[in-house]
């Protein structure tokens, strides 16, 4: 057996091919979706990942809003940014980009976003939506990277119907909401919720029909720790620096020998991390929905 890749770059262009029909429509009622995003400092992984954003926000028409701000910046400064584009009416939906640096509190400024303006779904308020409406359609934003893992597995056939999921780490970001999303009517799964805590990690993984590692261990889950056929998402990722050449790479949750034993497996990278981008503008979209429903009314 040699599993299906699950290619989040061709999932994520399908999506952007189907947002620009939904801008397009919002465009001809004269609203232009825009997404804002706040940058502290100059932290290179912060800065690609906004500059990625900011490329497919041109690539699909969202007006898109930068605030970078400098290292040393003050709380008030930043929660200034954050209440700036929560007055602007360009900006539908933004995000924060984390990790901020220290001692600014991350909490503090997530808490301070409007929750109809938050693009990665994380604000408490909208997380509490999460939790509560189980068995209705969620009318807040959900965050980006659980929303890509379904959608990536649904329109690769993976069945999430009533499947057993072993969702192993609990970062706020991937593993906790995943955990929350997947236990939904509109999801079905049983969840099975691995943390560092967990004693036999390999009793949870083998009985699982879809195994989702984003723990950030290089290769923590090997071939021996898979059932035959399932699905795997490989979510984490570690940076490795080659002694000989001086550069890094990322290596995933994942063994490479689990392609040999799983039925579906994502690439890392070019698995989850575009449908992550790609859910971002899907909460963009659909916050400039809103927001003109809302005027209308």
């Amino acid at each position: 057996m040699t599993a299906v890749t699950l290619d989040g770059k061709a999932a994520a262009a399908a999506i952007k091919a189907e947002l620009q029909e939904r801008i397009a429509q919002l465009k001809a009622q004269g609203i232009v979706p825009g997404l804002g995003t706040i940058l502290v400092g100059e932290d290179p992984a912060s800065q690609i990942y906004v500059n990625a954003k900011h490329r497919d926000c041109e690539e699909v028409g969202i007006r898109s809003i930068r605030v970078d701000l400098p290292q040393d910046s003050s709380l008030e400064q930043v929660l200034a940014a954050v209440d700036q584009l929560n007055n602007s009416d360009e900006c539908s939906a933004f995000i924060v980009q984390l990790p901020l640096p220290e001692p600014l509190d991350a909490n503090a400024v997530l808490e301070r976003i409007a929750p109809a303006k938050d693009a990665d779904g994380l604000h408490p308020c909208n997380l509490g939506q999460l939790v509560l409406s189980t068995q209705r359609a969620l009318q807040v934003p959900a965050p980006c990277t659980p929303q890509g893992i379904i959608d990536l597995g649904r329109r690769g056939g993976v069945n999430w119907d009533g499947a057993n999921v072993c969702v192993v780490g609990q970062g706020a970001t991937a593993g906790r909401p995943l955990s929350l999303l997947a236990s939904r009517a509109d999801v079905n799964a049983t969840v099975d919720s691995c943390h560092i805590g967990t004693r036999d990690l390999a009793e949870h993984t083998r009985r699982a029909d879809i195994v989702v590692c984003a723990a950030g261990v290089a290769h923590l889950i090997t071939a021996d720790m898979v059932k035959p056929g399932a699905a795997v998402f490989d979510v984490g990722v570690t940076r490795r620096v080659d002694p000989s050449t001086g550069k890094s790479r990322i290596v995933g949750d994942v063994d490479p020998a689990v392609a040999e034993v799983a039925g579906w497996l994502t690439p890392n990278p070019g698995g989850v991390g575009p449908m992550t981008r790609a859910m971002l503008l899907v909460n963009v979209v659909e916050a400039a929905q809103r927001q003109a429903a809302a005027q209308s009314r």
